[in-house]
């Protein structure tokens, strides 16, 4: 096989600067974002970059049928890697770079690799074909021309690979031969008795076809939507090293920018995101805005902040001002994401968790909230009450905060006192105002009688956690009250907090620390747990609530990982383990009331909280568990509208414990 060095020197060189040079200006355009330290306890971002990526622990752990194939494929390509960087450094020096130069043992083991990664990266190019033909996924760019392009270059470098040692095995010039089991066949089937000529004019051919589409495909990365070839990698090292419970904290100074209004606000990280994601429509499959037909789709807001970036980014470099808005749509639909959607979001957290290269959506979404609440007074309606009664009297139905401890005088409550009382019950909003969840209330409040708990409340002096402003994007507000509630609790002396509410949980835990402060916090449903497995709680025995159907609250569990402490208490009264839904743990799907939706209309689509009652509901269930006042409000609310109130009853954990109280 004759190559022209010449000539391939200089396309090598042309190709590899202007693939220089794109990689240049699409990955510069991320140094527009803010600041931020991805940098720190390398060794174990090594590591986990090793166990996500390199094992493919996303790709093949979860119940995806093309799972595997993508991971087969992606094995195949690192082989790969090797040969192809091989291949392409040969062509500059054929007499002094190549992989036949060593030992036989290591090269004949190479090329038995190269040959057999090869040939299974074909077939698995071949199934990704199919599927995008016969088994398509939601999303209509499963059949777009980019992606049939890239598994058409990948097709095309496998077959120039085959053509390529098949010419020299027949030619008699490949010595590692009988270890290409692939090639062989298909010299033996195809080109036997051909020509040494015509087969060294094949393998040059094929050699060529083979270095001109590695080059074009090298070249073709940077302005396709398989970009995430260059950026999941590095993604992933760069994830956060922490569950993504919360959103990055405001400082309110005169001068600063709230909110993200344009594509510049958002931090490095997250434009880098745009560039990783693979656009496996994984989390859309997942959201449940998208599930039940709201403008929301995780996977085109990532796609339109890409698009944002790479339209108005060269601009701002410039200093020039953006043309296409981030926020409110776009001539095309591309690039710009639509107040709806912003709106529609319930920060269930489902999408972040089945991203395999580490995608953070919700704290995205909730700063373009604060950009429509802070920056532009643009958000619906029903949330101007709401922030108003939040102000004003610090909770959401602006309800006087005398009432507060009315719930308390059935048992005559004592107040939390400083040195003395070991743990705060922090009631929460709704545990304190809502008829139903007053009842979920009385019944913890007996339960930590029962178990000798030190307990007290605030009364009157408690206030809202701010969860919901936070998640709305009213951050000043949320700061304010964040500032009151942590003097207060110093104050006081509380350092351990009881809650009924996920919400107030995660909160006073994961976003509070941003203050500095580190309280001991505990959900109803792991205390209760406690108890029980202490032996500190008498139970009469076991009771019988029909087929139980347990339901994971999204703050409770995806946000902070309590799973099995409801379980096991359920398991404890009834003598059984709950009934599961088809989507439970941490793919559990959401009841439609977090990220603030629980304040707010919902006109758009079928209503969240009748799919989740409707898929409870294909369990036959008599009592549906949950841990949430949200989710207590969302269920009863399903029920009503389904007509099934009569026979299905909604409890709290807590309630089916202090029912079975000696």
């Amino acid at each position: 096989m004759s190559i022209n060095t010449t000539t391939y020197i200089g396309i090598f060189v042309i190709a590899v600067v202007m693939f220089g040079w794109s990689c240049f200006r699409r990955f510069r355009l991320v140094t527009l974002g803010k600041a931020e330290n991805r940098f720190h306890q390398v060794g174990r971002r090594l590591r986990d970059t090793i166990s996500y990526c390199f094992f493919q622990r996303c790709s093949i752990s979860r119940s995806y049928p093309f799972g595997l194939n993508h991971a087969v494929l992606f094995w195949c390509f690192m082989v790969l890697l090797i040969a192809n960087t091989e291949f392409l450094l040969h062509g500059l020096a054929p007499d002094y770079i190549s992989l036949s130069k060593l030992p036989e043992g290591a090269y004949f083991t190479l090329a038995c690799f190269f040959d057999i990664a090869s040939m299974l990266a074909l077939i698995a190019v071949i199934l990704a074909v199919i599927r995008r033909l016969a088994f398509p996924p939601e999303y209509i760019e499963a059949r777009s021309g980019d992606a049939f392009a890239i598994l058409g270059l990948v097709a095309l470098l496998m077959i120039a690979f085959f053509g390529t040692h098949a010419s020299e095995i027949g030619g008699g010039t490949e010595r590692a031969a009988q270890y290409m089991p692939v090639s062989g066949f298909l010299a033996a089937t195809f080109i036997s008795g051909t020509s040494a000529t015509t087969l060294e004019t094949s393998a040059t051919i094929f050699w060529w076809i083979h270095a001109l589409t590695l080059l074009g495909f090298l070249n073709y990365l940077p302005y396709s939507k398989h970009m995430h070839i260059l950026a999941s990698i590095p993604n992933v090292f760069f994830r956060s090293m922490e569950k993504v419970t919360t959103q990055p904290r405001e400082e309110f100074k005169k001068g600063n920018i709230f909110g993200i209004g344009r594509v510049a606000q958002f931090r490095w990280k997250d434009l880098f995101d745009s560039y990783a994601c693979t656009e496996c429509g994984r989390c859309s499959d997942v959201c449940p805005a998208t599930s039940t037909g709201k403008p929301l789709n995780p996977r085109l807001v990532i796609h339109d902040i890409k698009v944002n970036l790479l339209e108005n980014g060269p601009r701002l470099i410039n200093n020039e001002q953006p043309e296409l808005p981030l926020i409110g749509g776009s001539e095309n639909g591309q690039g710009s994401v639509s107040e709806d959607a912003v709106w529609a979001c319930t920060t269930c957290g489902g999408c972040m968790e089945v991203c395999p290269v580490f995608i953070e959506h919700v704290p995205k979404l909730v700063g373009m909230r604060r950009d429509l609440v802070e920056t532009k007074a643009t958000f619906p309606h029903e949330l101007l009450a709401l922030f108003e009664n939040m102000e004003q009297r610090s909770n959401p139905w602006g309800i006087a905060p005398s009432d507060r401890a009315k719930w308390a005088s059935e048992i005559n409550a004592r107040p939390f006192e400083t040195d003395k009382t070991e743990y705060l019950f922090y009631v929460g909003c709704a545990g304190a105002f809502d008829a139903r969840e007053r009842q979920v209330t009385l019944a913890i409040a007996k339960i930590l009688e029962a178990g000798g708990v030190s307990w007290g409340i605030l009364g009157r002096d408690e206030k809202c956690c701010g969860d919901s402003l936070r998640r709305l994007g009213n951050e000043f507000v949320f700061d304010r009250m964040v500032r009151e509630n942590i003097k207060m609790f110093k104050d006081r002396g509380v350092k351990k907090i009881i809650t009924q509410c996920p919400h107030c949980f995660s909160t006073l835990k994961n976003d509070y620390r941003q203050y500095g402060v580190e309280l001991e916090v505990v959900h109803h449903a792991q205390f209760i747990s406690e108890l029980i497995k202490d032996g500190k709680l008498k139970l009469n025995g076991r009771k019988d609530l029909g087929n139980v159907v347990f339901h994971d609250s999204c703050y409770l569990g995806r946000y902070n990982g309590i799973y099995e402490a409801p379980r096991e208490v359920v398991v404890s009264i009834t003598g059984q383990a709950p009934a599961e839904m088809k989507r439970h743990h941490d793919r559990s799907f959401c009841c439609g009331a977090g990220g603030g939706r629980m304040w707010m209309e919902e006109a758009i689509g079928k209503r969240i909280h009748l799919e989740r009652t409707e898929e409870a509901l294909k369990e036959n269930p008599k009592t549906i568990c949950v841990c949430c006042p949200y989710c207590m409000t969302m269920f009863e609310d399903g029920l009503k509208d389904i007509g099934s109130e009569d026979k299905v009853q909604v409890l709290d954990l807590s309630e089916i414990v202090a029912g079975a109280l000696k």
